[in-house]
């Protein structure tokens, strides 16, 4: 029985229920549905049989279905707009000359357990261009999606209060992969902004941690760049040392005490001639860099020559270094893969402990981060086995920031730390 057999119901119904959707619907489709229907546009019946409509409800209702927004593809989109909306930044292959700063940035991009990097020289030496245009170079990591702690999904040492009861309880994880965070720390950042707040009204009266990360939530996993960080206040410098050695980030407000990861590395640079840092936040880096201002004529015209192109077209003096980039990229992504399997002899780790030793370097930390960069140097020039040769170019960055015992002493150039290798390693 057809709806045409029904009495009040035109015949053109039935031939409205067999035409394609797609073919009768339109702007005016309610208003099309309602005149075969024997409805006026008030919504009256004219026929037989009474049917009861109620008022602003549409009696015509559409699913739309296989919508190919995905949360994935979401996550792209919104990728791609933000890189297309940020600021051009002038590639890391087109820094002319800073051989070593570039060294010892690469370097902890390849080992992040390094522990950083502290880069002082001379004002407008391209410092925090070079540490800026590393951004392109970071490789890509997995992350646990709509996670403010940029959190590990394997890792619950690595994963943000809410993902690791997720984590404990079995629930699987949304994973996404992004790059490597690198977050700026502006040198007027209140406690807050960088630790967290937590919202005492919220947690009061609906008994929640309602939690808001800060700026070292954003930096797990990832850079924290501290640029002039000689002039830090001295109650950010306490809060950088506390998370630089536990790894974790605690902050207690009111009886309410929230924790979470906070692994990063740490990059700072600055000018001596400002001010020296404190020992105590000196030694948490890894590796010191110096940088001087390029003396070579040549060299110096070619590089007011490359920043004077890059600033007339920025993104055709990128597309000319893309070539550079994505090799660079591609040796920082082969020597991570393959870093695990670099081995150190036995006798080369001696002789490192031995000039630490003999250089009375305090504690072991420097003879833990000249390994580690050793390996990663092995493994950014593709081999398994570190060479002396390779110790030799990385243990001066490595040492010569930890052997000032009076904070009114300079840092050594390094020099001493050369000589006494070459005695050893003789």
């Amino acid at each position: 029985m057809t709806m045409a057999g029904v009495q009040g119901i035109p015949s053109s119904t039935a031939m409205l229920a067999h035409t394609p959707c797609s073919s009768r619907l339109s702007k005016s489709s309610p208003l099309c549905l309602r005149s075969a229907l024997g409805l006026s546009a008030e919504g009256k019946f004219h026929g037989d049989i009474g049917v009861s409509f109620k008022k602003r409800r549409s009696p015509l209702r559409l699913t739309v279905s296989n919508v190919a927004t995905t949360q994935e593809q979401f996550q792209v989109t919104k990728l791609a707009a933000a890189k297309e909306n940020q600021r051009p930044v002038y590639p890391f292959a087109a820094i002319v000359g800073q051989e070593e700063m570039k060294l010892c940035l690469l370097l902890n991009v390849i080992d992040p357990k390094i522990g950083g990097v502290m880069i002082m020289g001379d004002r407008g030496t391209g410092k925090s261009t070079t540490v800026r245009s590393l951004v392109d170079l970071l490789p890509e990591i997995e992350v646990v999606g709509g996670d403010a702690f940029n959190s590990d999904p394997d890792d619950a040492e690595l994963q943000g209060p809410e993902v690791r009861d997720k984590f404990m309880k079995g629930e699987k994880l949304p994973v996404v992969w992004t790059k490597i965070n690198m977050v700026d720390l502006p040198l007027g950042a209140t406690e807050d902004r960088v630790c967290g707040t937590i919202d005492i009204e919220k947690a009061l009266t609906e008994g929640v941690k309602a939690f808001e990360p800060g700026l070292l939530a954003k930096a797990n996993r990832g850079i924290l760049y501290v640029d002039e960080v000689n002039l830090l206040d001295d109650h950010l410098v306490d809060v950088l040392l506390d998370s630089a050695a536990s790894g974790w980030n605690t902050v207690e407000r009111e009886g309410i005490s929230i924790s979470h990861p906070a692994r990063f590395i740490l990059i700072g640079s600055g000018n001596p001639e400002e001010g020296e840092l404190r020992p105590q936040l000196l030694d948490r880096f890894g590796m010191h860099a110096q940088v001087g201002t390029v003396k070579d004529p040549v060299l110096r015209v070619k590089i007011v020559e490359e920043r004077a192109r890059f600033d007339r077209n920025p993104k055709e003096f990128r597309e000319s270094y893309e070539a550079e980039q994505e090799k660079l990229q591609q040796q920082i992504s082969a020597a991570r893969s393959g870093l695990s399997s670099v081995t150190v002899d036995h006798d080369l780790r001696v002789k490192i402990s031995q000039v630490c030793a003999e250089l009375n370097v305090d504690g072991l930390r420097g003879d833990i981060v000249t390994n580690r960069a050793a390996r990663a140097l092995a493994a950014l020039k593709g081999r398994d086995k570190v060479s002396a040769e390779d110790i030799s170019i990385v243990i001066p960055n490595c040492l010569r920031h930890r052997l000032r015992k009076d904070p009114l002493e300079s840092i050594d150039s390094g020099l001493l730390v050369t000589e006494k290798f070459y005695q050893v390693f003789s």
